[in-house]
Parts: structure tokens; sequence; C-alpha cells
């Protein structure tokens, strides 16, 4: 059995040529380069066509599987197979699940754009209207078309930018012992390229951002304009107003004097106020909360998300408990996003990495290399990781801002 394929793009500085001949021997195939045409320029694409040769056709159905995710698509496309929906927020077997890269459909002879591109998704066409869209599996209706297998789908890697030199650093392997100065310059010049180009920078952040007494440096980073959108949870924020009101965090001063009688208390004072205020907007019109990440934000107009999670305090009235509603507001809050920074959130960071395109450049910063290696193995291979602890990272972010070092 044998099928030819396509390939274009930057195959070989991003090693999809590479990877796509790993995965057609892994898999029991065998392949034969008919052309390669390599650009000349690193703005340039390459284009290549494979025969790909395997003993028999489920072999092939494995390997073509496997490299379409790569973008390598039949010089003979056959239609996308649609099946419907059997019931609400439930898929037909085998439905094809989407990858975080521009995607198209291939429907009554037309390449249909999926206008999201988000990982772990259906495709839903609409024949009528001629479109496909990707739905989280709970937002499909029964009866609505499915798209099942691989065939007729085809996923293309992001074009090269013509100023993405500053971008380089997105391939950078996860290390503990790397040198940090270089990687750290680098994500300044991302952040300001990004506001240069009428981008939006989200921040997605765990209470160690203020455990380790870096709050003021990111309300500092919010209310100078860096920082455009802020997706946490319950405790960023509690501990945030916590810190506003009794000067600690989880009890402990942030000034580094010993823990007050009664301190372990103190976040739960802070939801309460708040709640008595009635939301943490109310609380900043009341002159309740006057300082803080959550004061610059609702200040400076920086739309925030705070999706809940089940050992959640209180919580504040913002939280969102319904987790298919956090996504739909996490959703709702991208548009425009050009780079995200990820601070000390597991659940968080792997969060939002799924719901991002492969465009949006994504930073992880975490104390422990393992969450930030998660992050990359999942599926967001556009992520760097950074290891080292939060205040380190926000106080060297902010003063190569400002200009400094």
């Amino acid at each position: 059995m044998e099928q030819q394929v396509a390939l274009r793009g930057h195959l070989i500085d991003d090693r999809i040529l590479s990877r796509v001949l790993d995965a057609i021997a892994r898999l029991g195939g065998e392949h034969e380069i008919v052309s390669l045409t390599v650009g000349r320029t690193r703005q340039d694409l390459s284009e290549a066509l494979l025969q790909v040769t395997a003993p028999d056709a489920e072999v092939l159905a494995q390997v073509l599987e496997c490299i379409a995710a790569l973008g390598a698509e039949p010089v003979e496309p056959q239609p996308a197979c649609l099946l419907p929906a059997p019931a609400d927020g439930v898929l037909p077997e085998r439905f094809y699940a989407t990858t975080n890269l521009p995607t198209e459909v291939l429907v009554s002879g037309h390449w249909l754009k999926v206008a999201e591109e988000e990982m772990d998704l259906a495709l839903v066409v609409d024949r009528e209207r001629g479109r496909a869209r990707a739905l989280p599996m709970a937002e499909v209706k029964a009866g609505e078309s499915v798209v099942v297998g691989e065939q007729g789908v085809r996923v293309r890697y992001p074009p090269r930018e013509s100023d993405d030199r500053s971008f380089h650093f997105m391939s950078s392997e996860v290390s503990a012992e790397k040198p940090k100065g270089a990687l750290l310059s680098q994500v300044v010049e991302a952040v300001r390229r990004i506001k240069q180009a009428g981008k939006k920078v989200l921040l997605v952040g765990g209470p160690a951002i203020i455990h380790t007494g870096a709050g003021p440096v990111v309300e500092g980073l919010i209310r100078q304009g860096w920082i455009d959108r802020l997706f946490a949870g319950n405790a960023l924020a509690t501990h945030d107003i916590e810190q506003a009101l009794f000067g600690t965090s989880l009890g402990v001063p942030v000034c580094g004097h010993r823990p007050s009688r009664g301190g372990h208390a103190h976040h739960l004072w802070a939801i309460n106020a708040v709640r008595g205020a009635g939301s943490i907007e109310a609380a900043v019109a009341s002159g309740l909360l006057r300082k803080g990440i959550m004061h610059a934000c609702v200040t400076c107009g920086v739309p925030f998300v705070l999706a809940g999670s089940i050992r959640d305090d209180g919580p504040l009235p913002e939280v969102i408990t319904d987790v298919l509603a956090a996504q739909r507001a996490m959703r709702g809050q991208l548009a425009g996003v050009g780079l995200a920074i990820m601070i000390g959130t597991t659940l968080h960071a792997i969060a939002t990495g799924n719901l991002l395109p492969a465009r949006v450049f994504t930073v992880c910063v975490d104390i422990n290399p393992g969450v930030v290696t998660k992050l990359h193995d999942r599926g967001s291979r556009q992520s760097v990781g950074i290891v080292m602890d939060a205040a380190s990272f926000l106080e060297q972010l902010a003063a190569g801002l400002r200009g400094e070092g």
C-alpha cells in the first residue's frame, strides 16, 4: 500500500521533515523523497513530496494519521468523513480531535477554514452555511455533523514572521541549570515587540506571586500598560487583597516580620470583606480596596478571569465555580493575545495552554521543572520553560522593561 503526501512550510528549521520521516519509520512504513525544494531564505517556505509505503492498509492509515498532525497531506485528498452527533454533548466514535494549529476541512470539494485554533476540540461542519467550527464536546448538539478520522483534514504550522528573531528562544529546552540572563532579555524583547505590534500580553498567575512578595511588581506592570489580561484562581486574588488589607499573605507579613496572632484568618477576613462589598469592583469603588493587583485591574480596565477549584475558600464573588463557564470566559478574552506569560501555577498554566493557538508565544515560569515540562509535553509546543522563582523573574522582567540592567 502506498500514498503520496505533500509537505509545505519551514521543513528544515522547524524539523518538520525529520519528524515526519521518523514517524513513518517508527510506525512500520517506508518513504521515498520524490522531490524537495528548500527555501533560499529563512522566511521562504520549503516543499517536499514523499511516497509513503506500508505493508497493509491499516499501517498506512496509522502513518497518514500521525504525519497529518505535522502538516503532511495526501496529494489527492479525500473529503472529510462526517457523522451526526448521537446526543447533546456526545460525539461519534473516533471523532477528529483538533490541534492548536491552523486547520482546514475538505467538504464538497472545498477546503473550509476552521476559525478557532484550540487543541482537543471536535470539528463540526455546517454544510448549508459552508463553515467548520471547533467546539468543546459539551457544546456539540445532537445531529450536528462531526468530522471523524483524519481524512479530509489538514493542518499547517503558522508562517514564520519576518521579525521573529526575538522568538527563537521558544525552541529552548527546559533546564534548571541553563543561564537565565539571555533568556530573560529575549522575554523582555518579546513583550516589547508584541505591544508594538498592537497585540496583547496575557498574565496567568498563581498565589506564589503574592507569597514571594512580587505582587507590587505585577501591580506596576499592569499600571504601566504591559499586561492586558489576567487569568488566575481564587488564591491569587484572595492573597493579593489580603496583602492590601492586612499586609500579609497566608497570615505571614510580606515585610518579613513574624506572623501576627490570628493571621491565619486574614485571607478569610479579606474574602468576607469583599463579599460584603458585593464584588471586587465594588470594594474598589467604596474605597475598601486601595491597592494591589486586583485594584490595578479594576482601575486600569484590565479584564480578568478567576476560575475556581474544589479547594477554594469563600470564594470571592467574581470567581467562576462552573468549570465550563470558566473555560468560555477565558476563551472570550483571548482575542488579540500575542504572548502569554504563566507564573507559578500548574493548573491554570496547563488549562490556558490548552486554549491557546500555536501562534501565541508562551512563557511558563515555575520553580518546579516538572510544571514547565508538563505544559510542553501536553501539546503547547510553542512554549518555553524557565525554571526560577516568581519574584526573581518578575523583578528582572520589570527592570528590563524599564530599560535597566
